[in-house]
């Protein structure tokens, strides 16, 4: 099996972003993502388990490295003064490179 080589962007941020973000990703022409609840702790409090309008989301998404560093990039000029947001690249390899 051939693997990919790509670039994973992981975004854990405020649930109130979510709407926000998945239209910057759609702009950005982003083929897929993936949402789930987060809940850890950081600079910005604790995040336990009753999750309500103040929880926290993970978001994961794989794409080219370009791409991903410039999304994060405008992810943190857009929200990163404003809201919770830790963001970080991966690399990971990728069977279907056609996907992402």
């Amino acid at each position: 099996m051939n693997f990919h080589a790509k670039t994973m962007l992981t975004i854990v941020t405020e649930a109130v972003l979510e709407n926000d973000l998945v239209e910057l990703f759609e702009a950005n022409q982003i083929r897929g993502w993936t949402i789930v609840a987060a809940r850890g702790k950081g600079a910005h409090g604790e995040k336990r388990g009753n999750f309500d309008a103040n929880e926290n989301i993970q978001i994961e998404l794989i794409t080219n490295t370009a791409r991903a560093e410039q999304l994060a990039e405008q992810i943190q000029l857009q929200f990163g003064q404003h809201y919770a947001l830790v963001q970080w690249l991966s690399e990971v390899r990728v069977l279907r490179a056609e996907k992402f």
